[in-house]
């Protein structure tokens, strides 16, 4: 879990990415499809800051009870016929609360038994998942719209190392790499690095292999995005930013086979 500093930052970063996203978007682009299914560039925001929104003064002491998600439903409600200028004044009043919250954290705050929507855990591991859940929307507005983004820094690698947590998983379920075999994904970009699964009777991230049976090549935002559904794995493949060499079938279904959420 990374300490209260590091959270504080990303989750703070995160709200002020959004704030600045939706600054100057056109009627046109607020109603632009997202990456997300039935949801469009509103939508999106919608959902994240209806989640802060029900976060806001929330601190746990039991990882059997989840935050009072209705408040999510009841700020849908609140801002449904709201105007852009109007909805995001709403939008920057749910995170600067949370940004108080935020200033008051603590080492112990952290630590604090929690639901998750992966399960039991700590607030700062729900924390993290938010930083992860804030990058990953932030670029199903993005992406449709063409608009840059920042993928170095704390946030990025939270959220790449959500995914890369859940490796095993992916290639022992999703893709089905057989036992006694291994895969080395190599990712480009800011956060280049190589990731090595094998399997020896379950998946496992390892250190390093010294020959893997296939090796996929792609960008980070290609695979984070392939590991969370926001993209059809036939569109990377056409474009060449996803790559594999070594086994052909085996490389294939990993390119095709990465979503392990939405």
């Amino acid at each position: 879990m990374k300490d209260p500093s590091t959270i504080r930052a990303a989750l703070e970063e995160s709200f002020n990415a959004l704030e600045t996203l939706g600054a100057d978007l056109t009627a046109a682009e607020w109603e632009t499809p997202s990456l997300c299914p039935d949801w469009t560039v509103r939508g999106v925001i919608e959902h994240v800051v209806g989640i802060e929104n029900a976060l806001v003064s929330w601190i746990p002491n039991t990882a059997d009870a989840p935050p009072p998600f209705s408040l999510a439903a009841t700020f849908a409600k609140e801002v449904a016929e709201l105007g852009a200028p109007a909805f995001m004044e709403r939008v920057r009043g749910v995170f600067a609360r949370r940004r108080q919250d935020l200033s008051v954290l603590g080492a112990s705050d952290l630590a604090q038994p929690s639901w998750t929507p992966v399960g039991p855990g700590s607030y700062g591991r729900f924390m993290e998942i938010r930083v992860f859940d804030f990058w990953v929307h932030e670029r199903d507005i993005s992406t449709p719209l063409g608009r840059p983004t920042d993928d170095t820094g704390a946030r990025a690698k939270i959220a790449l190392a959500e995914v890369e947590g859940s490796l095993g998983y992916i290639v022992g379920k999703k893709v089905g790499l057989p036992d006694g075999r291994s895969i080395v994904f190599h990712l480009s970009g800011p956060l280049a690095r190589d990731i090595a699964v094998v399997v020896d009777g379950r998946a496992r991230v390892v250190e390093r292999v010294t020959q893997a049976d296939v090796e996929i090549w792609t960008d980070t935002l290609t695979f984070i995005q392939l590991a969370c559904g926001r993209v059809d794995p036939q569109e990377p493949i056409d474009l060449g930013t996803i790559l594999w060499r070594g086994d052909a079938e085996l490389g294939e279904r990993a390119a095709r086979n990465l979503r392990f959420t939405m």
